[in-house]
């Protein structure tokens, strides 16, 4: 929730396009049809409520940047992620404001 504010007031000093630069994974984890209406190229696109069940598809020593519609889902992967032993975890927030950053 708090990245999700930081996001959202500009807050967020995260250089995103350095991170893809150096091989972060962006997991796009809105729904299959929200995902083919438009994503970032190179995306990953594993919905939120099938995270848990897909970490095997995901390298824990990666950067990982979650993204979705808004940033509160991918603030919610960002914490499965987390919780799963997943270290260097960002919350992108939304997918085009993401997008527009790297």
């Amino acid at each position: 929730m708090l990245d999700a504010i930081k996001n959202l007031f500009g807050m967020d000093k995260t250089d995103y396009a350095d991170l893809v630069k150096q091989g972060a994974v962006i997991v796009d984890v809105r729904s299959k049809s929200e995902y083919a209406g438009g994503h970032i190229k190179n995306s990953i696109n594993i919905p939120v409520d099938q995270l848990e069940k897909n970490l095997s598809k995901l390298n824990k020593e990666k950067t990982i940047i979650t993204c979705c519609a808004s940033g509160m889902r991918s603030a919610s992967a960002k914490n499965i992620l987390q919780n799963n032993g997943y270290k260097n975890v960002h919350n992108g927030g939304g997918w085009a404001s993401l997008n527009n950053k790297i």
